[in-house]
């Protein structure tokens, strides 16, 4: 029976190893993720107002390429935003795995059922 408490102690300690570095990484994403969706909001009034300065201007100054510039980059904040959700997405399903997995392991060494591949008595 030594070796389950040692187990026990084993998959905690996992798990208490990777649960801060799983959160700050799923808190830094979700900041990026908040920034990310700022940026494409200026983006967005800048596009409105340099379309409305356009208009308005009596002398033809061509503003259009700044606009398609504006809105690409609009469209690759969106794209990195997307992967990035997609990343935490990811890193929110492993962080559910492992905890799962620890917990499956903790009942069966309480249990007294010995896992394949764990160390025997």
């Amino acid at each position: 029976m030594a070796a389950e408490p040692r187990g026990d102690a084993l998959s905690d300690g996992l798990l208490e190893l990777l649960r801060p570095g799983v959160a700050e990484v799923d808190g830094q994403v979700q900041a990026v993720r908040e920034s990310q969706v700022e940026l494409r909001e200026q983006i967005d009034r800048l596009a409105a107002e340099l379309c409305r300065v356009n208009e308005e201007q009596k002398v033809c100054l061509d503003l259009d390429p700044y606009v398609k510039k504006l809105l690409n980059a609009r469209r690759r904040v969106v794209l990195v935003s997307n992967i990035l959700q997609n990343a935490q997405e990811r890193l929110r399903r492993l962080n559910h795995s492992v905890a799962k997995e620890t917990a499956r392991r903790k009942a069966y060494l309480e249990s007294g059922i010995y896992l394949p591949g764990s160390p025997s008595k």
